[in-house]
Formats: C-alpha cells, structure tokens, sequence
C-alpha cells in the first residue's frame, strides 16, 4: 500500500510541475501549492510523523526552507554549498528535539534529495528524455 501511495505521489508531482514551466502561467501558484502538499505527504509519510510530531515540525521545517531557498544561486558553487551546509547545521538541533533522533534527521536531508530525484526522473519520462547514467561515488 505504501509503495502505491508512493508512486502516486511521484506521479501526481511529475505532472504538477511539467505544466508549471513558466512563472507567467495563471495556474502556477495552483501547481505550486499541489507540488508542495506532495512534498508534504512524502515527507510525513517517510519519516513516520505523528500528528503531534508534524505540528511541531512542519512551521520548523518552513522556516529552514525559506532560509536554503534564500541562498543566492550565483554564488560559487562551493560558496553556495556551504551556505546551504551552514544551514543544515544550524537547523540540526531543531529537527532533532523535534524528531527525537539524529537518524531521523540525517533521514529528513536525504529524503529532500530522493523527493526531486524522483520528481525530475518522472518529468523526464513524460518528456521522452533520456535519463541520465548515475555515477557511483567515491570514484
């Protein structure tokens, strides 16, 4: 059931933001907020949130979202990395009273990663593109 719900979500996102292309489109704020209850849902769901773990996390969450969202993309690359590091750090803490556990934590920053893996593989497929060959790390 929860694979099911999985592969729904990632289909619902993937088609969400392939109609989202530019920011003039009157349906954008709409596909958006779509994007972002999925977002939602995948999280919550992975991270096996109560309901009262979600109260507490959710504004904590938003807070640390608009603060990575406000990092400046033309920085240097590594500048910009370790901003977005800095930030992880700072909000570590926070999460972790939250989540009860720094492998929780550790868990929520990878499950940002695998949500737009996911989201841009699926955009891709309805694009016809190619996905690209994954390179191993540590090589």
């Amino acid at each position: 059931m929860k694979k099911i719900l999985l592969i729904l979500v990632i289909a619902f996102a993937g088609i969400s933001t392939a109609n989202a292309q530019t920011p003039q489109d009157p349906d954008a704020a709409k596909q958006q907020e779509k994007l972002q209850s999925l977002y939602v849902a995948f999280i919550t769901q992975k991270l096996e949130l109560t309901a009262t773990e979600a109260q507490a996390f959710w504004p904590v969450h938003n807070e640390f979202d608009k603060e990575i969202k406000a990092v400046d993309m033309n920085l240097p690359e590594l500048e910009r990395e370790q901003k977005i590091l800095d930030i992880k750090k700072r909000y570590e803490p926070r999460f972790n009273k939250v989540l009860g556990s720094s492998a929780r934590v550790d868990k929520l920053f990878k499950l940002h990663g695998e949500f737009r893996r996911k989201l841009i593989e699926r955009i891709r497929k309805q694009n016809g593109i190619q996905p690209r060959p994954r390179l191993r790390r540590g090589l």
